[in-house]
C-alpha cells in the first residue's frame, strides 16, 4: 500500500472516472484529503479519505480496506464503495462492526435554481436572529464547537478557507446556532454543509443559510453540490430547488468495546 502525492493523483483518477461524489474530485484535483494505492506506476485499487468520507475503486484490495484508521474531524469514516466487490470486502473485513445504510445523491442541475426565489427565503430569517459571513473569527468559534465544527473542518486553516471556501451563519444574539458552508471545495464547485443545534432546529434557519450560500455560489460561478445523509435532508434540498437522484450503500465501522 503506498500513499498517492498530489502531483500523481492523476495516477488513480482512472479508477474513480465514473465518480459523481465532488469530494472525490477535491482529491483528485489537489484541493484536500489524502489517497492510497496498491501500485503507484500500474495502480489496480485506489482509496481517498476526505473528511469523514473513505472511497473505494477498482479491484478490491484487503490492505486497503483495512485502512480505515485515518484522522478526520468526527473520528468515524463513512466507507463508501465505487466499484463492484468492495461492499462484500468490507463486511468481511468487519464482520462484528460494520453498519450499512443508505445515503442520497442529489442531482446536479445548474438551471435548478432561481435567485429571486432564493433572496425571499433570506428575508424570512425570524426576529432576533443575524445572518453573518463566516470570517475568521467565526471560523474560529466554529472550530471549537463540536456540532457545528463540520461547517469549516475539513479546511487545513483559516487561510485555506478564505482562499477557497465561503459560508453563513444564523446567530441568536451572540450564540452561533446554525450554518451553511463549503464541507469541501473543487474545480469550480463546493459540496454544502448545513448543521444547526438541536434545540434551534425547525425553524428554517438552516434552509435560510443554505439559500444564501446557494445565492452566493450563483454570483460566484460555482456549483453547490448536495448530497443527503437522510430523508430530512432531502427535503430540504428539494424544498432549495434540487432534484433527488439514487441512493447508495455506505458503511461505518463502530469498533466494539
Amino acid at each position: 500500500m503506498y500513499e498517492v502525492s498530489s502531483k500523481d493523483m492523476s495516477k488513480i483518477a482512472p479508477l474513480f472516472q465514473n465518480a459523481s461524489h465532488t469530494i472525490i474530485w477535491s482529491c483528485l484535483q489537489g484541493y484536500m484529503g489524502r489517497a492510497w494505492t496498491d501500485d503507484l506506476e500500474h495502480p489496480s485499487s485506489a482509496q481517498i479519505v476526505v473528511g469523514d468520507f473513505c472511497f473505494f475503486a477498482g479491484a478490491p484490495d484487503r490492505e486497503l480496506a483495512a485502512n480505515i484508521h485515518v484522522d478526520s474531524p468526527s473520528g468515524l469514516l463513512l466507507l463508501i464503495p465505487e466499484s463492484p466487490g468492495w461492499g462484500v470486502l468490507i463486511e468481511e473485513t468487519y464482520p462484528e462492526s460494520f453498519e450499512r445504510f443508505m445515503r442520497y445523491s442529489i442531482k446536479k442541475e445548474p438551471e435548478a435554481f432561481h435567485k429571486e426565489t432564493l433572496s425571499g427565503n433570506i428575508a424570512d430569517l425570524p426576529d432576533g436572529y443575524s445572518l453573518h459571513r463566516i470570517d475568521e473569527a467565526i471560523y474560529r468559534r466554529l472550530l471549537k464547537l463540536d456540532q457545528l465544527r463540520d461547517l469549516c473542518s475539513v479546511f487545513s486553516s483559516y487561510k485555506a478557507y478564505e482562499r477557497h471556501g465561503l459560508g453563513f451563519v444564523v446567530m441568536c444574539e451572540d450564540t452561533i446556532v446554525s450554518g451553511a458552508s463549503s464541507y469541501t471545495v473543487y474545480d469550480k464547485g463546493i459540496e454544502i454543509e448545513v448543521d444547526t443545534l438541536p434545540e434551534y432546529r425547525r425553524k428554517g434557519l438552516a434552509f435560510i443559510c443554505a439559500s444564501r450560500l446557494i445565492l452566493e455560489c450563483l454570483e460566484k460561478g460555482l456549483y453547490p453540490s448536495w448530497d443527503a445523509m437522510n430523508k430530512e435532508s432531502v427535503t430540504l434540498a428539494e424544498r432549495l430547488g434540487y432534484h433527488l437522484g439514487d441512493e447508495y450503500v455506505t458503511y461505518i465501522v463502530i469498533e466494539k468495546s
